[in-house]
């Protein structure tokens, strides 16, 4: 399980084919990877990856090819940032909202302006996804949780905070630009109970 903040930007080294996917290696930039060790958890842009091997400043992670096909990992190329975190720790301080790093659906980032000191962001979501969406609820874009300020059918919106912006790679999205989206485990789970309260 992962909190939703980011600890560092990361990069993302190669690409490289193995087995019926692709090893990723990625550069961890500040992110401390001494309490780290092989078969550890890393969201990679909201993406819960398995090391499978490290250096000092790196580390390489398995990628299905369902998990290209489902996130943006799959257009990924070199040199691209990506946002990482290290999975929590029982008795962490969880400063976001619980995610999964099981990505739900991409999106597509329609606008971005400029509120005051923040960053107004308007995406859109998948059909399928749009309806786990409520204002004032969380979402996690590429593995940053976040505040939806509004809903108008799929299409959504959040306020980046000058930190945020400074500190993941949502400072630098562009208009077009798809994006990994979690909805939040609550409104899956509670979806889950009422459908089978029905059925009984």
């Amino acid at each position: 399980m992962f909190s939703g903040i980011v600890a560092a930007m990361g990069t993302l080294l190669e690409r490289s084919a193995q087995g019926g996917g692709y090893r990723l290696r990625i550069a961890v930039g500040a992110l401390d990877l001494r309490d780290v060790s092989i078969g550890d958890s890393i969201a990679v842009n909201g993406c819960c990856l398995t090391v499978v091997e490290q250096e000092a400043d790196s580390f390489r992670a398995d990628v299905s090819n369902e998990t290209l096909r489902c996130t943006t990992l799959g257009s990924m190329e070199a040199g691209r940032r990506v946002n990482l975190e290290k999975s929590m720790r029982l008795g962490d301080r969880l400063g976001g909202h619980l995610v999964s790093g099981h990505v739900d659906g991409i999106g597509t980032l329609l606008r971005r302006e400029n509120d005051g000191d923040s960053l107004r962001l308007t995406l859109r979501a998948p059909d399928s996804l749009a309806r786990y969406i409520a204002r004032k609820g969380c979402i996690c874009i590429d593995g940053a949780s976040l505040t939806v300020n509004e809903v108008n059918g799929t299409d959504f919106s959040v306020n980046i905070i000058p930190h945020t912006r400074a500190e993941t790679i949502i400072g630098h999205y562009r208009e077009g630009q798809q994006v990994n989206l979690e909805a939040d485990l609550l409104a899956r789970y509670l979806e889950r109970l009422l459908q089978a309260g029905a059925e009984h």
